[in-house]
């Protein structure tokens, strides 16, 4: 998984310096605002990259000594950071928008600016969709995160397209409102991440399907008699869960020991899940 997840964050840092490097010449050549805010848009998520790229590699490490339940709360760490980074550029780009708003400028637009933003949209729509998929196979929030800032990254470079379009024709006040614009879905995209990473830091119970399939395994275990106090929170991206189960008091400590191996095994099939933690009451 640790390989996996680094290949995938390295084929995300090579995507991002790349657009980039073809979006800050675009923006300088054009004097386009909305360009260079995506451009300023792709250079944090180059920095996003590199963290979520250590992240992945600290959160697959084995449990050791220091850390017994392993390094699971890496990734939602680097999720956060990221969504600082998001929320931090986004003022940052309206703050500037909206001076250059006040100020009559020039704009150079041409076919590359154009170009440019149509192979972006394309580049970040093909991100998202893999990284999504990825992210679901190695239940990777970090990776989560760079597929949702991709999926709004083709919003940006969307309105962006707008805008230059619009200054093309003879509208180059759009071109700094596009990159107001731009400023709040980063802004937001930031928000969402921060709060969903914030989730699995602060140890979240996991959603209500998840429970009842966590109950449901354990009741189907033979032996079982019934079960309570059932409690999952997540470490990290992974969930602990803590079960007590009801069994036969005229069992041998053998068997209900076995009983008890029996839904940990069971619950830990479970996706997502990485330790159960069974206690066994007599009745």
């Amino acid at each position: 998984m640790e390989n996996k997840g680094s290949n995938a964050t390295i084929i995300l840092i090579i995507c991002n310096t790349f657009l980039f490097a073809i979006k800050i010449t675009a923006g300088l050549i054009s004097n386009s605002l909305a360009i260079i805010s995506d451009a300023v848009n792709s250079l944090t998520d180059i920095v996003s990259s590199v963290i979520i790229f250590f992240a992945v590699k600290t959160s697959s490490k084995q449990a050791d000594e220091g850390h017994p339940f392993g390094h699971h709360r890496a990734e939602p760490i680097a999720g956060l950071i990221v969504a600082i980074f998001a929320g931090i550029l986004g003022f940052e780009i309206l703050h500037t928008s909206i001076l250059k708003l006040m100020e009559p400028h020039e704009h150079k637009i041409g076919i590359y600016a154009i170009t440019v933003l149509l192979v972006s949209i394309g580049m970040k729509l093909l991100m998202s969709v893999y990284f999504k998929r990825f992210s679901r196979k190695i239940n990777s929030p970090a990776l989560l995160a760079s597929s949702i800032d991709s999926r709004n990254d083709v919003y940006i470079s969307t309105t962006a397209l707008i805008g230059v379009i619009c200054g093309l024709y003879g509208y180059p006040q759009m071109d700094d409102i596009a990159a107001i614009l731009i400023s709040f879905w980063i802004i937001y995209s930031g928000y969402k991440i921060g709060v969903q990473n914030i989730d699995y830091l602060m140890g979240r119970q996991p959603d209500s399907s998840i429970m009842e399939e966590i109950k449901k395994k354990a009741c189907a275990i033979f032996g079982v008699i019934g079960i309570h106090d059932v409690r999952a929170h997540y470490v990290g991206n992974y969930i602990h869960v803590e079960i007590h189960i009801s069994l036969d008091q005229n069992l041998t400590m053998i068997q209900a020991h076995d009983i008890g191996k029996n839904v940990q095994k069971e619950v830990e099939a479970i996706e997502g899940i990485h330790k159960t933690f069974v206690h066994i009451d007599p009745i």
